[in-house]
């Protein structure tokens, strides 16, 4: 086991109180998350919708100063048709090829000190953050697979925490939403998140997820939902709600910068979009009807499903209403290339 017996076999090392005895989300005082050795890895590409997983990862490089420790074999994992190469000038004003490479970052080792923190166990120990980011592979990924679990035992790695991004029905006006979830049952019983239901084709962080676990080191899953109308460009405030909830979950606190201002800029300049767009807007407010509908607090299941099923029946421009046009074109989405 790599990383040990980090949660007892029995399920998780403490109880969670009842959802009626709190308001704000559970998290255990101690666990590898919020106390051991934290790898993040998020990939460009296929799992990284509106650039918010990468765009996560490469604040927290920034942010806690880490260093590159290790950069993936690109020759044997990386399609450079796909993934192509870009030619550009350095910092130094060097022009050169500038090649898509998959790097593992972590702390950088001064004079040999770590500062000792409580871990899982309710000792002292290193706490240490790791992050593996750059473009999703696009071959051999059962052998690249088993290279990041070795890298995970080589840094003695005690949990894993995996972001992604993926496009959806939802308004860019109301909160990102984050799903968690856990193939291990102890992290999902002691967070008190779910079992992803979902069948269908996987990228490779499903991949890495089930290999990790394999291996024996815990690992939770972060998915934000973006937008789909917005998808050609970067989300600011998807990476916020991702370094919300990474930082809720595992203790990682990560100035917010410009992040902030970023994500109400991105919001406004939606909004003027919508405003010059009759049809976007009705759709946007469509998707904030059935978001709010799903939100509200006295909403019954039979109320909410009914209201999914009117929005689904708009959606598909089946009763020739507020679809976005005639009956059967669906929707307003944003034109192809």
């Amino acid at each position: 086991m790599v990383g040990g017996d980090l949660f007892p076999a029995s399920g998780p090392r403490l109880a969670c109180p009842s959802a009626t005895d709190r308001e704000v989300p559970f998290v255990p005082a101690h666990s590898p998350f919020s106390d051991g050795r934290l790898l993040v890895v998020a990939f460009e590409g296929w799992n990284d919708a509106g650039e918010a997983a990468s765009g996560l990862a490469r604040r927290i490089v920034d942010a806690l100063g880490l260093e590159e420790l290790r950069e993936l074999d690109g020759e044997r994992y990386v399609d450079f048709q796909f993934n192509r190469p870009n030619v550009g000038s350095d910092d130094e004003g060097v022009r050169g090829i500038q090649w898509p490479r998959i790097v593992m970052h972590g702390p950088a080792a001064v004079a040999g000190i770590v500062a000792p923190t409580v871990g899982a166990a309710g000792v002292e120990r290193e706490r240490d953050v790791y992050v593996l980011v750059g473009p999703e592979p696009s071959r051999t990924w059962r052998g690249f697979a088993a290279e990041i679990v070795d890298l995970v035992d080589v840094h003695a790695i005690d949990a894993v925490v995996f972001v992604g991004a993926m496009l959806a029905d939802v308004p860019h006006t109301r909160p990102i939403a984050v799903f968690v979830s856990s193939e291990n049952a102890a992290v999902r019983s002691t967070f008190e998140v779910e079992r992803s239901s979902y069948e269908g084709p996987v990228g490779i962080l499903s991949i890495l997820s089930d290999a990790i676990e394999q291996a024996g080191v815990p690992t939770l899953s972060l998915w934000a939902s973006v937008p789909h109308y917005v998808h050609n460009a970067p989300s600011p405030k998807a990476t916020l709600a991702l370094l919300d909830k990474i930082e809720e979950l595992t203790d990682v606190t990560v100035p917010r910068g410009t992040l902030l201002d970023d994500a109400d800029t991105w919001e406004q300049g939606i909004d003027a979009l919508a405003g010059e767009d009759e049809d976007m807007a009705s759709y946007i407010g469509q998707l904030e009807q059935a978001r709010d509908t799903v939100d509200s607090p006295e909403a019954s299941g039979e109320a909410i499903a009914q209201e999914f099923e009117q929005y689904l029946r708009k959606r598909d421009g089946k009763d020739g209403k507020d679809g976005g046009g005639p009956a059967g074109e669906g929707p307003w989405r944003p034109p192809t290339a």
